[in-house]
C-alpha cells in the first residue's frame, strides 16, 4: 500500500515529506516540554547554609547602566559580606570603571584588542581575582551582563539551587524595556517561553538546562578544573553549555531568580546581535555536534537525553528550512523557464515554500500567546501591548530566516551593542514583607 503511495507522488513530495518527518520527529519532544510545564512543578530547594560569591561582570562602555546593576546586587536579601563585585572594565573608553568603584566593585581595566569578546574579558577577571583574592573562599561565580538588574532576592534564590549541589544554574530572564518596542518585545517573548518551556521543564525532568548569556553561576570547581573560562567562541555561554553537557555535567534551573535585562530597540543592533548568535551557534555546532551524538551513545544513564536536547537546540534547523524553501523555488524557476512543464510540481512547490512559512509562524505565535499569558503578570508593560505583541512576535522570529542566511557569510567578530536604558531598581525587586522594604530603602 506505501509502495502504491509513494508511485503517485512526484520526487518534489517525498523531499518535502522528508522534511516535515525529519522537523516533526526531531522536535516533537518540545511539545512533550509544555506538558510537562503546565502539568507538573519544578522541585524546589532550601538551602542549609550562606555560600560566598564572586561576581564578574564584563563591561565595555557601560558608564550609564553600569551602577544599576551594582546597586541591584547591593540591596540583595543576602548577607553582603558574601557578595563581592568585580568589573572587568574591557577596552572602555568612557568612565565605566570610576563609575563602577563608586558603586562598590572592584574594578580591573583590560587593554586587549586582539582578544576581543566576552569570553576573553571573563578569563582575564578569573585570573585577577585568583591572583590578588585568591584566598578569599568563592564557591562559585556569578556572571551577569552590565545592563542586568536584578529582583532582591535574586541571590537568595540561586544560593539554594547552589545548595542543592549544582555545579552551574541560569535563571529566569525577563527584560526591562519590554514594552519599547515590537523588537524589545520580541527578545523578551523568547527568554521567557526558553525560562518557561524549556529550562524549567529540563529542570522538573532531571535533564540539563543551558546557560542564555546572562543569570547563571558556575562552581569555583569548575572553573578551577577548566583554569579559567576557556570558552571563546561567539556564543561563549552555549559553548559553556555544550561542553558541560558533553562531558557528563548537568546544568541546573532556578526559576524563583529572576533578572532584568535590557533587548535591542533598533533594528540594527537587533539584526547584528542575532547574526553574531546566529554565526556562534554555527561554531558550536561545528566543534561539538559529533561529541553531542557520541554523548547519546556514551554518557551516563540519565545524562544521554540532555545531549540530544543540546544537539536539537545547536542544529542549525533554520538551515533545513532554507534548504526546503529555495529548492522549491527552484522547482518554480525552472518550470517558469520551461525547463520543467508538470504544472502540479509547481503548485506543490508554492503550496510548500507557503506551508514553511506560515507553520513556523503559526507555531511562533501559538508560543506566543501562551507564554504572554502564563507570564502575564512577570511582563512590565501594559495589557494593550500584552495583546498587541503576541501578534508581532512571529515577524520578530521570521526575520531569523534572512539573518540566517547572513550568518553564514559573516566574519565571526564580537561587536558590542549599547545600552543606555536606566531604571529605578526597587520597581524591578518582588518586593517580600518588610525586611525587603527596608533593604530597598537604603
Amino acid at each position: 500500500m506505501l509502495d502504491e503511495l509513494f508511485s503517485q507522488l512526484s520526487f518534489v513530495d517525498i523531499f518535502n515529506f522528508c522534511v516535515f518527518i525529519t522537523f516533526t520527529v526531531c522536535y516533537a519532544y518540545q511539545l512533550y516540554y509544555v506538558l510537562v510545564t503546565l502539568t507538573r512543578k519544578p522541585p524546589a530547594h532550601v538551602a542549609k547554609k550562606n555560600h560566598k560569591y564572586a561576581v564578574l561582570v564584563s563591561a565595555r562602555n557601560e558608564a550609564t547602566v553600569i551602577a544599576d546593576l551594582i546597586h541591584s546586587i547591593r540591596v540583595q536579601n543576602y548577607p553582603q559580606e558574601l557578595i563581592d563585585v568585580f568589573v572587568i572594565a574591557d577596552n572602555c573608553t568612557d568612565n565605566t570603571a570610576e563609575i563602577a568603584r563608586t558603586a562598590g566593585a572592584h574594578v580591573f581595566e583590560r587593554e586587549n584588542t586582539e582578544q576581543r569578546g566576552k569570553g576573553y574579558a571573563l578569563d582575564y577577571g578569573y585570573k585577577n581575582i585568583q591572583r590578588y583574592y585568591g584566598d578569599a573562599g568563592y564557591e562559585a561565580y556569578f556572571v551577569f551582563d552590565a545592563d542586568n538588574v536584578l529582583d532582591v532576592n535574586y541571590f537568595r534564590e540561586m544560593n539554594n539551587t547552589f545548595d542543592s549541589g549544582a555545579i552551574a544554574s541560569t535563571s529566569y530572564r525577563n527584560s526591562k524595556n519590554f514594552d519599547s518596542n515590537w523588537i524589545s518585545a520580541g527578545y523578551g517573548v523568547w527568554f521567557l517561553r526558553e525560562a518557561k518551556y524549556l529550562n524549567q521543564s529540563r529542570l522538573t525532568l532531571n535533564t540539563s538546562c543551558a546557560v542564555s548569556g546572562t543569570g547563571f553561576f558556575i562552581a569555583a570547581e569548575v572553573l578551577a578544573k577548566s583554569d579559567g573560562w576557556k570558552w571563546h567562541l561567539l556564543t561563549e555561554d552555549i559553548e559553556f553549555s555544550t561542553s558541560t553537557i558533553c562531558e557528563g555535567g548537568r546544568i541546573a534551573y532556578c526559576p524563583t531568580a529572576v533578572l532584568y535585562d535590557e533587548q535591542p530597540i533598533t533594528f540594527r543592533d537587533s539584526w547584528r546581535q542575532r547574526e553574531r548568535w546566529a554565526k556562534g551557534f554555527y561554531q558550536v555546532f561545528g566543534h561539538y555536534g559529533l561529541r553531542l551524538v557520541k554523548g547519546m551513545f556514551t554518557n551516563p544513564h540519565g545524562r544521554r537525553f540532555a545531549c540530544y536536547d543540546m544537539l536539537m537546540t545547536i542544529a542549525p534547523g533554520m538551515l533545513l528550512t532554507l534548504v526546503t524553501i529555495t529548492f522549491n523555488a527552484i522547482i518554480i524557476g525552472l518550470s517558469v523557464a520551461g525547463v520543467m512543464s508538470t504544472g502540479q510540481m509547481v503548485a506543490t512547490s508554492a503550496s510548500s515554500i507557503m506551508f514553511c512559512i506560515l507553520n513556523y509562524m503559526l507555531f511562533m505565535f501559538l508560543f506566543g500567546v501562551l507564554t504572554t499569558f502564563t507570564e502575564w503578570d512577570n511582563i512590565h508593560t501594559s495589557s494593550k501591548n500584552k495583546v498587541k505583541y503576541m501578534f508581532t512576535f512571529p515577524l520578530f522570529m521570521i526575520t531569523y530566516i534572512p539573518i540566517a542566511i547572513a550568518a553564514l557569510f559573516m566574519k565571526p567578530e564580537w561587536k558590542p551593542i549599547k545600552h543606555s536604558i536606566t531604571v529605578n531598581v526597587s520597581e524591578y525587586a518582588t518586593v517580600q514583607g518588610k525586611e525587603s522594604e527596608s533593604v530597598l530603602s537604603r
